[in-house]
């Protein structure tokens, strides 16, 4: 089971890439918009986990006290 730090590391990790997908989605909107309906699918994908891996950091917060 991983340590609360790594889950709170790995959370910082999905946000820098939601945070990359949606920056190259709005530039890609115009030019290519399949592609750019592809990337916001991928981000929706890392913010569902990133919810969960942010209940379950939430959760082991409260054990630990």
């Amino acid at each position: 089971m991983p340590t609360l730090a790594q889950m709170n590391g790995s959370l910082h990790i999905h946000q820098f890439y939601i945070d990359k997908l949606k920056a190259k989605q709005e530039q890609l909107s115009d030019i290519d918009p399949e592609f750019a309906m592809l990337l916001d699918n991928v981000a929706q994908v890392l913010k569902e986990h990133a919810v969960d891996l942010a209940e379950d950091i939430a959760e082991r917060e409260c054990d630990e006290w």
